[in-house]
């Protein structure tokens, strides 16, 4: 993934934050707003397009439109470089495949501990019991 490019079809937004700040608050826009559209976008392929969109799909809007908000800072600059480092993590972790899992089957040895473990467990359990009345 080139970040490079990628902050080229970044789109960014200020707003005017809640939060912390006093008066400050009302008069400045700290709120760094970044959207990013995936299917426009000429840095991943097909492929890879498409596992962004299954992976993000609660994230993503109406207009295929990927958003990160953050007003964690008072800073418009430092909300700005948390906002784009979250989007870069995001579609990392979104873009890496899962390996899949080979199936085993456990040892004769493991089978056996298992079994013996059961049978005195069932002992225990059943020398608790009163004895049949006949």
């Amino acid at each position: 993934m080139d970040r490079l490019q990628l902050l080229k079809e970044i789109s960014f937004k200020a707003i005017r934050s809640s939060g912390p700040g006093g008066q400050h608050v009302n008069k400045t826009a700290s709120k760094a707003v970044i959207s990013f559209t995936i299917n426009t976008s000429e840095i991943f392929t097909p492929k890879e397009k498409q596992r962004l969109l299954e992976k993000l799909k609660t994230r993503i809007s109406q207009d295929g439109s990927l958003t990160i908000t953050c007003s964690e800072s008072r800073s418009q600059h430092r909300n700005k470089a948390l906002a784009i480092a979250r989007l870069f993590s995001l579609l990392e972790k979104s873009l890496r495949v899962a390996k899949s899992r080979k199936k085993s089957r456990p040892s004769r040895n493991a089978i056996e501990k298992r079994l013996v473990s059961k049978k005195k467990h069932a002992l225990k359990k059943a020398n608790r019991k009163p004895p049949p009345v006949q």
